[in-house]
């Protein structure tokens, strides 16, 4: 019997004489929370994310569309970047201005590949303002995950506000759940007990944000 089995058969065991609840689960927990905290404009919105990715350490740029490939390659140029990962569906605009060797996603790639990559450059499913968080959910423009977790620079592009939310209720009304999301607040950061803060520990050590309006 597997640690598996073990585990389920102990939990019907201890259901066993516990009754069914029909109720069904769109009203099984109450959801009486607010879906974000104030009313603020678009822009208002799209500033709060600004601020709260700089809180957390995120370098924020802001763009238009025909300035994002410029700015792009210079955010390549100052990281001193010979490398950049690109996933497939990736706009290839976003890639014109600069030089740089481009790396493919591949699924054969190893750990060791993809760690001698100097950045990568992705989109995201979308933002959510009120906590700083960029979500990730493996779309083609954004790749595999570990893409995103191996390489020391992460250059995340923003589509606002269309791809901005104020909240994470909000958030997840958007996001499919069957996808595998990743959720990121800031450059990948722990700290130990005497709360010395450490970067890049199970994730990029510099995370950019580019807001593209």
């Amino acid at each position: 019997m597997s640690s598996r089995e073990r585990i389920l058969g102990r939990v019907r065991r201890a259901l066993a004489g516990v009754p069914e609840d029909g109720t069904p689960y769109e009203r099984a927990v109450a959801r009486g929370y607010l879906r974000e905290h104030g009313r603020r404009t678009t822009g208002q919105t799209v500033d709060l994310l600004a601020e709260n990715l700089a809180d957390y350490r995120a370098i924020v740029h802001r763009s238009d569309a025909a300035g994002l490939a410029g700015l792009v390659a210079r955010l390549l140029a100052a990281r001193g970047a010979s490398s950049v990962l690109v996933p497939p569906g990736l706009d290839e605009d976003w890639l014109a201005s600069t030089e740089v060797t481009r790396v493919a996603d591949r699924a054969e790639s190893t750990p060791g590949e993809l760690d001698r990559v100097d950045s990568v450059v992705t989109a995201c499913a979308l933002a959510v303002a009120e906590t700083g968080t960029i979500v990730l959910d493996g779309s083609p423009d954004q790749g595999r995950r570990r893409i995103t977790l191996v390489p020391d620079h992460h250059i995340c592009v923003v589509r606002v506000p269309d791809q901005v939310v104020a909240s994470v209720p909000q958030a997840l009304e958007r996001l499919d759940p069957a996808r595998p999301l990743t959720w990121i607040s800031g450059p990948s950061a722990t700290s130990d007990i005497e709360l010395d803060r450490v970067e890049g520990v199970h994730g990029p050590r510099t995370l950019e944000v580019v807001l593209v309006g």
